[in-house]
């Protein structure tokens, strides 16, 4: 096979980068360590589709020490950083993905990808499913299955599994206890203020931010925003959420209300249309708009551009302005693509040492159980979770309790 990337003469860059990130992923170090004497994905091809930066380039360096052929490429055209492609392919894995690239090249990208005809995907969205499912089911006999790194990724995946369509067995590896817990609260709330942070240079503090989503990146969100001196208010389409957010300090009202009193939106539903011209035509001169969910569907850019007199401009980078017609401007980040990703570096480094911990333990799970599972979708054992749990306390320098067998005994007891 041969890679498609932007320029092979970026890999040393490439190289220091996921260096650095190395030096902060034990977990990964400690299973690199293990799988580079056991080569437990010997002679099995691998396709991972996913935000392609230095973090999940590390965990592509430990699946081929694992002895697994790998075929990586982006999940968001944005997130891609080329000169951690160029160092990928200088360690010998294969790539297909460009940052920027057009919707026609990042499907080229996948359905090269899928030529290596793997035995296991790592899947972020559920792009690759889709295109397994619609185009390539001649590869379906061979695949032991797969997982998935995202809550969008996972509805989609229950619904095809609710539709009697899904065709072999994936792992909901965003749904396990040390994902969700982890990733999607910590890691969503810091990078979505860091990217937010460093491409407009404005301050949080003292501002009002809606947060659109109270599921467990909404409340990253909404907790990091709090944090640094914002008024923050959730918009939610669930009651229970509703009255969690209300509960956790924050107001809670419809978008259109909430579009009113704005700043800064940052949408985190996994839902399309959160932010139509209803609210647009209410928001402040100056507001900025950005997504944090997976796709670029959540801010309504089609309802952006029709407000908007003016040819829309970028007035600094990763940020476009949208002129009204009464002279208000509204401002959008990242094309309205994940912004801790399109304006940032995505999840801190340690945060992603769990969720890639729980990947890879996701692909030995579903090798030691091949011909054993449906076509379900799985959470991984929650065995798995607390060793994972265990392993990164010890990292850090801290321990827990252990229960006395008499202790045991005692909560067992009826």
């Amino acid at each position: 096979m041969k890679s498609m990337i932007k320029d092979l003469a970026l890999a040393p860059l490439g190289h220091q980068r996921i260096q650095w990130a190395k030096e902060y992923m034990p977990l990964l170090n400690a299973l690199n360590e293990r799988y580079s004497k056991t080569k437990p994905f010997a002679g099995k091809n691998m396709v991972v589709t996913i935000h392609l930066e230095a973090k999940t380039a590390y965990m592509a360096l430990v699946l081929k020490n694992a002895g697994a052929n790998v075929a990586i490429t982006g999940s968001n055209p944005l997130s891609t950083q080329d000169e951690i492609a160029a160092a990928l392919v200088d360690a010998g894995v294969n790539v297909f993905a460009t940052h920027a690239c057009t919707q026609e090249e990042y499907d080229t990208y996948l359905r090269e990808a899928l030529t290596i005809e793997p035995d296991l995907i790592i899947d972020d969205g559920g792009d690759l499913v889709n295109l397994l499912q619609k185009e390539r089911q001649d590869l379906i006999p061979r695949l032991l299955g797969g997982s998935e790194e995202t809550t969008t990724g996972v509805h989609r995946l229950k619904a095809l599994e609710n539709a009697g369509h899904l065709q072999f067995p994936m792992i909901a590896c965003n749904d396990a206890y040390c994902k969700y817990l982890f990733d999607n609260r910590y890691g969503t709330g810091q990078s979505s203020l860091d990217g937010i942070i460093r491409t407009t240079n404005v301050s949080i503090a003292g501002r009002t931010v809606v947060v659109a989503g109270y599921g467990w990146c909404g409340k990253g969100v909404a907790m990091r925003a709090k944090g640094m001196g914002a008024n923050v208010i959730v918009t939610e389409v669930d009651p229970i959420k509703g009255v969690e957010a209300v509960f956790d300090g924050f107001r809670v009202m419809p978008m259109v209300e909430a579009a009113k009193e704005g700043d800064l939106f940052i949408t985190v539903t996994g839902c399309k249309d959160v932010i139509t011209k209803e609210a647009m035509l209410n928001m402040k001169n100056g507001a900025i708009m950005c997504n944090a969910g997976h796709f670029d569907c959540e801010v309504n850019k089609n309802d952006l551009t029709t407000l908007s007199v003016k040819e829309p401009y970028e007035v600094r980078k990763n940020i476009m302005t949208y002129t009204l017609e009464d002279g208000r401007k509204l401002n959008l980040l990242g094309e309205g693509r994940l912004v801790n990703l399109a304006c940032g570096d995505g999840h801190p480094i340690e945060i992603m040492d769990l969720s890639f911990a729980m990947q890879c333990l996701a692909m030995e799970y579903l090798m030691k159980n091949a011909g054993k599972l449906a076509n379900k979708v799985y959470v991984l054992p929650d065995e798995l979770n607390t060793n994972v749990a265990a392993l990164k306390l010890q990292s850090m320098g801290y321990g827990v309790d252990t229960l006395t067998e008499e202790q045991k005994v005692y909560l067992a007891a009826e």
